[in-house]
């Protein structure tokens, strides 16, 4: 029964209230005993991992002869403006591989320096990733 009365002598003592220091807020108290995550962003990496991709597929040379005329057609009706709907593969900006998308638009400009088809609506697609033009430029 002495451990009961150990501390009889500071129970009843006035706490102390630092000068000093500002009292810490009942939120940043309650803080200090949320739960910790040691592994920081980990499930984020496994979701990323388990995030699928496609591969790039190349194209053959007959395939990449047809691109070829469709963009020479494009290029010689570029004043009209033809809308055009092309399917390319988007490379995944954090992992290997990426993704076919396809888009329709108003062709504004073929940039040959930058090897890129600019969009009315600002889209820049890259030549080297085009998989299908189709379309008629002529209408």
């Amino acid at each position: 029964m002495k451990d009961a009365h150990k501390y009889d002598d500071i129970i009843r003592l006035p706490h102390h209230v630092s000068a000093r220091h500002p009292q810490m807020s009942i939120h940043d108290r309650a803080a200090q005993f949320s739960p910790f995550a040691a592994l920081t962003g980990h499930d984020a990496a496994i979701r990323e991992t388990e995030r699928l991709t496609e591969e790039w597929v190349e194209l053959d040379e007959d395939s990449k002869e047809q691109l070829d005329e469709r963009l020479q057609m494009i290029r010689e009706h570029l004043a009209e403006r033809p809308e055009i709907t092309f399917t390319f593969f988007q490379p995944d900006e954090r992992k290997q591989g990426g993704a076919y998308r396809t888009i329709t638009g108003k062709v504004k400009k073929i940039d040959e320096y930058e090897h890129r088809i600019l969009l009315e609506d600002g889209t820049a697609l890259m030549v080297e990733h085009l998989v299908s033009i189709e379309g008629n430029p002529g209408m």
